[in-house]
């Protein structure tokens, strides 16, 4: 499964990384840190839809997407053109990112960052913070249950905010019973890589008014923003769209959809 291979090679690089910076170290760096930023309420349901806009080099479904030699410049970009909040990925094996784009992103923009990775420790944790991050992605499917409230608690306890990513019915219940302030609904499939693009108006409705229902993936045009605006998403979080064309122009059309 693509989701077990990335979530291991991320806890690996993770413990490769644990034995020149031990966890004590990073706990001291992530405490040292200001007070992370209020990522629902910049995400907070409104008249018009919001965007978190991605920093993303390539993906294991369409390979390389950009190189952004800059992440920081880019990240800058998305907060001209209106965005909401900024993704980083710092998956490394095969999205191309790092937890220096992570910190290099933080240091630039005023807006909540979330640390999108494939996060299955509390070091993984530890180290968002530590780099500045703002929010932390957890997805239900890649972790097993009692990690995911384990991890869901502990990102809480650090100030900062989980985003609970779901894939199904079932995981979408799991981020329901944790009560997620932020519930995202992928249209990819990340065990097999396919695209669902009406997946998340199918499960929109079973989310609970008072998480900020977040749909992710399949957003190529101002079209797919409308059509998940239109099936109720508060959120919509999009990459390859922003890498790949005018990151301001882009994200404009985008929200004037």
């Amino acid at each position: 499964m693509v989701l077990a291979d990335l979530t291991a090679g991320a806890v690996a690089d993770a413990e490769r990384r644990a034995l020149t910076r031990p966890i004590a170290e990073v706990e001291r760096d992530a405490l040292a840190r200001p007070a992370a930023k209020d990522a629902v309420a910049a995400l907070a349901r409104a008249e018009h839809v919001k965007i978190i806009a991605e920093v993303k080099r390539a993906s294991p479904s369409r390979g390389a997407l950009a190189e952004i030699p800059d992440p920081a410049l880019q990240a800058s970009r998305y907060e001209t053109g209106g965005a909401s909040a900024i993704s980083v990925l710092t998956e490394e094996r095969r999205f191309g990112g790092s937890l220096a784009d992570l910190e290099a992103v933080t240091a630039r923009v005023s807006l909540p960052v979330l640390r999108k990775d494939f996060i299955a420790t509390r070091y993984q944790v530890l180290e968002a913070r530590a780099a500045g991050a703002d929010l932390a992605l957890l997805i239900v499917a890649g972790i097993e249950p009692a990690v995911l409230r384990d991890l869901f608690g502990f990102i809480i306890e650090l100030g900062m905010t989980p985003l609970v990513e779901t894939h199904s019915a079932d995981e979408l219940e799991a981020a329901i019973d944790l009560g997620a302030p932020l519930i995202g609904v992928n249209a990819r499939d990340l065990k097999t890589l396919e695209l669902d693009r009406d997946l998340f108006g199918r499960l929109v409705d079973r989310i609970p008014d008072t998480a900020i229902k977040i749909a992710e993936s399949a957003v190529l045009t101002p079209a797919d923003v409308t059509h998940y605006r239109s099936a109720g998403a508060d959120v919509v979080l999009i990459g390859e769209a922003l890498v790949t064309g005018d990151p301001i122009a882009t994200l404009k059309s985008f929200l004037e959809a």
